[in-house]
């Protein structure tokens, strides 16, 4: 375990730059769960995520001469932020190597806090390879974004706040290398030793899960999942060890509960949370924790910063999941009229048209004939019902498209 001294003076260095993010109860959430839940809204912090804590406190521990030279890190959003944005504060160089998928508002906001943004590989590994060599030939400090003690205390800090606001019964951290565990359990297992803490992980990315069950590091071959702040493919020895001191246990969600945990905060708590920082709600949500009635449950919002076309995609699919969009095609005779009689069915049950589109060219079509593709708002799975049995009862031939 961290010493929890290393923590509290975490806390200190970060005093004048962080946010003291809410911890707020969720109503909604606790009557679906017959339980007290509290979301730790780190999705609110600085950069839109936790890893300021930690790059913030890392950089502030290396010598002023040492620092003065700059710094390095490989991310692919979040963690380049924080180390950019504590570098800016102490006005030395950064270097940021991202993976060249890389979404361009994260390269831009990385950028914006003044760091050099080099693209470099397919993957984080490849980045980290790359940065790494370019510390040795620039004598710039890496900084890790998870295995280094100095970034776990300011990641701990989380816990510390928390502390100071709630007693609770369970904790629940997101796990991707295992930085923001490491510090929360540490903390935790030193003033609050009776709360479990739970991590989560993504089922595209098994590899700290895992390793914890079987108490032997069990890389894994490739990680996939839309929670790309956990999405890390090797387990490093040190994180290791102290996910195994002070873990409780270890679930796993897929991208499915995830979208809808994201979906679900976005629409019940008005919050727009990151894949990896929804994960620990999607664990709730989906009954992969079993509660008792009125525990008290703490869950960390690590970030939330979630790029605009996977929130679209998210939605859009959520719609369509929970009867408020239908989508299908149908065959028309290709004539005048055709489609106003198809659209008078939508009218007369009160079905808005989102959106059309019309194909007389497929060679799959008979001559004379045309595919119709259409996306109706919906008022839930009665109104769906309804609208499929007038098109029935109206001889259309329709596919749903999900």
């Amino acid at each position: 375990m961290l010493p929890l001294e290393s923590i509290q003076n975490a806390k200190k260095t970060l005093t004048p730059i962080i946010e003291h993010t809410p911890l707020s109860f969720a109503p909604k959430l606790s009557r679906l769960l017959k339980a007290n839940i509290y979301l730790k809204k780190e999705n609110l912090q600085h950069t839109g995520s936790f890893k300021i804590r930690g790059a913030f406190n890392k950089i502030a521990s290396i010598p002023q001469d040492v620092r003065a030279r700059g710094v390095i890190a490989s991310s692919a959003g979040n963690h380049a932020q924080g180390v950019a944005y504590a570098a800016n504060y102490f006005s030395i160089p950064a270097v940021i190597v991202m993976p060249e998928a890389t979404p361009l508002l994260k390269v831009l906001a990385t950028k914006d806090f003044g760091a050099e943004v080099i693209l470099y590989g397919d993957n984080y590994d490849e980045s980290y390879a790359k940065a790494c060599e370019i510390a040795k030939e620039r004598e710039l400090s890496f900084i890790h974004p998870f295995a280094d003690e100095e970034v776990m205390a300011g990641q701990g800090t989380v816990a510390l706040e928390i502390i100071e606001e709630q007693n609770l019964d369970y904790v629940l951290v997101p796990i991707g290398g295992g930085g923001l565990v490491g510090g929360i359990l540490s903390a935790y297992k030193a003033l609050s030793p009776h709360t479990k803490i739970i991590g989560v992980t993504a089922k595209g990315a098994p590899a700290m899960r895992t390793s914890f069950y079987s108490r032997q590091i069990h890389n894994a071959t490739s990680v996939r999942t839309i929670a790309d702040g956990i999405a890390v493919r090797d387990v490093h020895p040190l994180n290791f060890t102290y996910i195994c001191e002070g873990v409780d246990g270890i679930i796993e969600v897929d991208d499915e509960e995830i979208a809808s945990a994201i979906l679900y905060l976005l629409e019940n708590q008005k919050l727009v949370v990151e894949g990896a920082g929804a994960t620990g709600v999607a664990a709730l949500l989906h009954n992969k924790l079993t509660l008792m009635p009125d525990e008290r449950i703490g869950v960390v919002l690590s970030g939330g910063n979630i790029d605009v076309t996977m929130l679209n995609l998210i939605i859009q699919r959520g719609l369509i999941k929970t009867y408020r969009r239908f989508k299908f095609q149908v065959v028309l005779v290709d004539k005048p009229g055709a489609l106003q009689s198809l659209s008078a069915i939508f009218a007369k049950l009160g079905a808005n048209i989102v959106r059309i589109d019309y194909d007389r060219a497929s060679t799959s079509l008979a001559y004379g004939d045309a595919y119709v593709t259409v996306v109706l708002q919906t008022r839930g799975e009665a109104h769906k019902n309804e609208i499929t049995q007038e098109l029935k009862a109206n001889g259309y031939d329709f596919t749903e498209i999900l």
